[in-house]
């Protein structure tokens, strides 16, 4: 099998002006960046604003394990299978950050025949959000430091800044620094920090804006630090919005491309799926909804964190009902999650693959409890033997959802025809009953209960004291009645990343409550959350290249 990056290198794309005709764009909404990929300017989407929706198909996981579960190449293959039906459909994923890529996972858009392209753009500088979001995250920190040095009119406490700095790398050795060094010209010295890109709330905020204006004030109420009466600090009190806004007047319109078989595609946003809610923007999904009759969505991670932040802050946040899901599995996951050896998954298993179950099981009364119409799909490998299948496809049946295989990664759109269908099937025949699982007027600690109990499984929550003073303040200061933001790990259903399947008997344990106040939630850390990655042993950067004819190399 060739390599994801000599697959896409060798796909035939069509020019996007070709892509942006075939959907309906005006040419006048286009904004090309090069032959091919393009901006859709938001005012394409004011303009429609009218318009009929598709339909909108979430596609998720079970916790991922090291076997991999390929959430995001059954998107596209999806997208593109719907195609091949005659329908007509849209893939929207998340921009891929340079952290990953360079650091372990390598590309992020797709795999084997199951992928957008231009892939090496994609997975580098694409078409520059990340370094806007970037530069507006480090503005408000510089603003931040000018104001400080500069008589500190404000009162700031410089023990308690909660805003960092930001790269779109992964560098531990910035995790915890100090800046203002070199004497009385050069800054008051403090501790600081920096967080990846994805984790900024510039970010967030990016990914859940509807448009400038929306961006401008929910900018303006993201809080900075605390003065010494123990007072929010917040970037309007920098008078810095306004300049932030003005570096995403290009990156908040959304990015148009195309699958490795022509199938349009938006990619645009990308925040963290542990202490964000891990979708892309809510523009880029109101858009392909009224370019297409079906929408192709993802979120990060498994259901437990990325479909419970769909449903509860984006679909909230944006008005949107979804009308299906595509529960993402596989055979070798689920027998890794049944107490199987990475190194033994090419066996077959029945009784490890019925062990592991149990934690697709969970996932799947998990959607049912959202009210929306679901398939599941098996992405399968060629180690999978066929009586594991067939038992993979009874369990599934047995809990009243349909299992069917899907090969995207090695056929493309092909590989996805029996899904495909059987997503018309769901969303057709089947009425979404969509609601969120909890009121945003209830108290922190129910919110966090409910979410506990209901998606986790959990018997209950415990509170540090470091976490039950947080919340007492952020009661105080009218700061509670916000959608909750888990941030646990997304390899167990549990807190504890050890606990595979479906653990029983457990509480999670809260540590602390920050607020993302621009972004409009609040995010629960239940453990200790990697906001800046470091890089491993033997990085994937060290196998990437450009040849001198222009050729890349090792991106994956």
């Amino acid at each position: 099998m060739k390599t994801d990056v000599k697959i896409a290198q060798e796909a035939k794309m069509l020019p996007i002006n070709d892509i942006a005709k075939k959907l309906g764009i005006d040419e006048e909404y286009v904004i090309n960046y090069g032959k091919y990929k393009a901006k859709i300017s938001l005012d394409y989407l004011k303009k429609n604003e009218n318009k009929k929706d598709g339909k909108l198909v979430l596609v998720t996981a079970i916790n991922p394990t090291p076997a991999g579960e390929g959430k995001t190449t059954t998107n596209i293959g999806l997208a593109m299978g719907l195609e091949k039906l005659g329908v007509s459909a849209m893939t929207t994923v998340r921009e891929p950050s340079l952290g990953p890529s360079f650091g372990i996972k390598g590309g992020a858009a797709g795999g084997g025949y199951s992928q957008v392209v231009p892939m090496e753009d994609i997975n580098l500088h694409f078409t520059g959000d990340f370094h806007a979001i970037t530069s507006a995250n480090n503005l408000i920190s510089a603003l931040l430091d000018n104001h400080i040095q500069q008589g500190n009119a404000l009162n700031i406490d410089i023990r308690r800044i909660v805003w960092k700095r930001a790269l779109d790398l992964n560098d531990r050795a910035l995790r915890n620094i100090v800046v203002g060094l070199g004497g009385k010209m050069n800054g008051v010295p403090r501790e600081d920090g920096f967080d990846i890109t994805v984790a900024s709330e510039i970010m967030a905020i990016f990914c859940l804006a509807t448009d400038l204006k929306d961006f401008k004030e929910r900018v303006s109420r993201v809080i900075v630090a605390y003065n010494y009466d123990n007072e929010p600090i917040y970037v309007k009190d920098l008078k810095a919005e306004g300049a932030v806004t003005l570096l995403m007047k290009d990156a908040i319109n959304p990015n148009l491309v195309q699958t490795l078989e022509n199938t349009p595609a938006i990619i645009h946003g990308g925040p963290f799926a542990n202490i964000a809610h891990g979708c892309n923007s809510i523009v880029a999904t109101k858009l392909s909804m009224k370019l297409a009759d079906y929408t192709v969505t993802e979120a990060g991670f498994g259901a437990d964190l990325g479909a419970e932040k769909f449903f509860d802050i984006k679909s909230r946040f944006a008005d949107l009902k979804p009308d299906g899901v595509v529960l993402v599995a596989t055979v070798r996951a689920l027998k890794y999650n049944g107490g199987v050896k990475k190194t033994d998954l090419e066996k077959e298993d029945i009784d490890a693959l019925k062990q592991g179950f149990k934690n697709l099981e969970k996932h799947i009364e998990n959607i049912k409890k959202f009210g929306v119409p679901l398939v599941v799909a098996i992405n399968n490998f060629p180690t999978d033997t066929e009586a594991e299948l067939k038992k993979l496809m009874e369990l599934c049946n047995e809990n009243g959802v349909k299992a069917v295989l899907s090969e995207v990664w090695a056929k493309g759109g092909d590989g996805a025809l029996d899904l495909a269908r059987e997503v018309i099937n769901i969303c057709e025949n089947e009425k979404s009953e969509f609601a969120p699982i909890y009121d945003v007027e209830e108290s922190i600690k129910d919110k966090i209960e409910t979410i506990a109990r209901e998606i986790y499984g959990a018997d209950g929550v415990d509170y540090t004291t470091k976490a039950n003073k947080e919340i007492t303040n952020l009661e105080k200061l009218n700061l509670d009645k916000m959608p909750i933001c888990m941030a646990k790990t997304q390899y167990s259903l549990s807190d504890n990343p050890e606990l595979l399947g479906r653990p029983e008997g457990f509480k999670i344990t809260i540590k602390d409550i920050r607020v993302s106040n621009g972004a409009g939630f609040l995010v629960a850390l239940t453990g200790d959350i990697m906001t800046m990655p470091g890089l491993p042993k033997v990085p994937a950067s060290n196998h990437m290249d450009i040849k001198e004819d222009g050729e890349i190399v090792g991106l994956f």
